[in-house]
């Protein structure tokens, strides 16, 4: 139960967040801010305020206590999508980022213009409007109130009012730049939270020894150490076998995600180089190999302390609440809303910088003014914090699992938005009609699938998708004539090589998750 200790712990990470975001984003006396400082902060952040930023956006409420109801459930199989990902992250820098860099971009969306054209833009732009605000700031908003209802007895009303405030505070003014130095205290917060819940419940377990309490675990729930699950297990559907590692369908959904999102990639677009942009990237794929003990394991330790559950979403609070002592409950809790305001923040100023960047720009006769981009950024971000909080409750009030909830929606488009990306980097002969019918066919193919054959692996799915929106978007190009396009880049000109620290950590991260899944697959 939360006393007034925890609270001054929380009101002093509050006040301090804010301050610093306010402190690292004030302008200098007589500068005018551009809209490259707010929403691209510069071009020029470090490569730790990168890797650290990456991971702040992408670990939040969904991740925290979705992932650990996933654990409670399935266990570290679901971890796959935390592995993996650092794989993924490695290909991005290496393959992806010197092309987007070389182009001084602000947005994915402008690289697509620059591709195609207005047409293919737009589309894009729109669509990850409707996602960014109905999907991802939904379901944060929502599973970070749910946190602070189940923990504090807060209203879900007054808790989502109280993430919207502390989101909006640090980074309405300051942009991106206020976001991501920022982020830097709200990993290490979210790495103490994670390991300070599951070495206290270890302890519990081991009757007051943590190896004791971690050999207990695996005697207990050895199933839930499978990395790799049977065909008979209840969640294969979700996570097929060995095909959730060597199948299409993982690295379509880490790719689009990881290379072509806009709130995951606007932290490298806004580094100093190339190099420090790579850098970060490794910091932050080696993050994502800690988070399976951060935000997985207590879901599994949670299935010994407390089997019966009335939603599984529950798990992470419910430990929270019972194990932790006054003073480390207000610390944990503080790293738990740091991790959601961080979320919040990202994803409503890449909400913003498409807003602003890509559709008022393109719809506007005239040229706008830099402070004017600035103030319409800044409405854009109060307006997308409003829909989100207003439509969370209807969308999600229901929804028992919600990570897989968004896995399983934004499956429906994954496929096609990284066949776009693929074809506007690597093959010259892609058209604007070429993409657009590949996005169609990518909508109308998925909804199709999980229509009439509910229970086809949705990660079997992408890759099917995939495939045959790739020979359409094929077949579209031959019937044009099958030319290289004047807009197309010339992967001549573009430099792929990496530095061998670069390549000496990628070699260590990849053999790191070879013996995961060789000793617990």
């Amino acid at each position: 139960m939360f006393i007034a200790l925890d609270w001054i712990i929380v009101g002093i990470y509050c006040v301090g967040i804010i301050s610093i975001g306010i402190y690292v984003s004030r302008k200098r006396s007589g500068y005018e801010r551009t809209a490259e400082d707010y929403f691209l902060a510069g071009r020029s952040l470090p490569w730790w305020a990168i890797g650290a930023s990456l991971i702040a956006a992408n670990i939040s409420a969904e991740q925290i206590i979705g992932m650990s109801g996933q654990g409670f459930v399935i266990g570290m199989a679901i971890a796959v999508w935390e592995l993996t990902a650092a794989i993924a992250l490695i290909i991005v820098a290496k393959f992806f980022l010197p092309l987007f860099l070389a182009k001084k971009i602000y947005t994915m969306p402008q690289f697509l213009e620059n591709r195609f054209d207005k047409r293919v833009s737009l589309v894009l732009s729109f669509f990850w409007l409707i996602v960014y605000i109905f999907v991802n700031l939904t379901a944060v908003l929502w599973l970070g109130t749910i946190a602070i209802n189940t923990l504090t007895g807060l209203s879900l009303e007054y808790g989502m009012i109280l993430l919207a405030f502390l989101s909006l505070a640090y980074s309405l003014s300051g942009g991106l730049k206020a976001v991501a130095m920022t982020d830097i205290i709200q990993v290490i917060l979210l790495i103490f939270g994670g390991l300070t819940v599951s070495c206290i419940a270890l302890t519990k377990i081991g009757d007051g020894s943590i190896s004791s309490g971690l050999f207990e675990v695996y005697h207990l729930v050895p199933e839930k150490f499978d990395m790799i699950l049977s065909a008979d297990n209840p969640s294969y559907n979700n996570l097929p076998g060995i095909w959730i590692l060597i199948g299409a369908g993982v690295w379509i959904g880490h790719l689009a995600y990881w290379g072509f999102n806009q709130y995951i990639t606007q932290r490298a677009l806004a580094a100093k180089s190339i190099i420090e942009a790579q850098k970060g990237i490794i910091f932050a794929a080696y993050l994502k190999i800690l988070m399976p003990i951060v935000i997985v394991f207590p879901g599994i330790c949670a299935s010994i302390l407390f089997p019966i559950l009335d939603k599984t979403d529950q798990a992470y609070p419910r430990m929270m609440i019972e194990l932790l002592p006054n003073g480390l409950l207000g610390l944990t809790f503080a790293a738990l809303i740091a991790a959601i305001i961080s979320s919040l923040a990202s994803m409503s100023n890449s909400i913003s910088t498409i807003f602003t960047m890509d559709i008022c720009r393109s719809f506007s006769k005239n040229q706008i003014s830099q402070s004017s981009l600035i103030t319409i950024g800044k409405s854009a971000v109060v307006g997308s914090m409003l829909i989100a909080m207003t439509m969370a409750k209807p969308i999600l009030g229901n929804s028992d699992q919600v990570f897989q909830y968004i896995q399983n929606f934004t499956g429906l488009f994954t496929p096609g938005i990284l066949l776009i990306f693929l074809v506007a980097l690597f093959w010259k002969k892609a058209t604007t009609l070429s993409v657009l019918v590949a996005a169609v066919l990518s909508v109308v193919m998925s909804i199709m699938i999980q229509t009439f054959f509910a229970e086809f692996p949705y990660i079997h799915r992408m890759g099917i998708v995939f495939l045959i929106s790739g020979i359409g978007c094929y077949l579209t190009s031959l019937s044009q004539g099958y030319l290289d396009q004047e807009n197309a880049i010339d992967l001549n000109k573009i430099n792929f090589k990496t530095n061998m620290t670069f390549n000496f950590n990628s070699l260590i991260i990849i053999g790191i998750i070879f013996l995961v899944y060789l000793f617990f697959g």
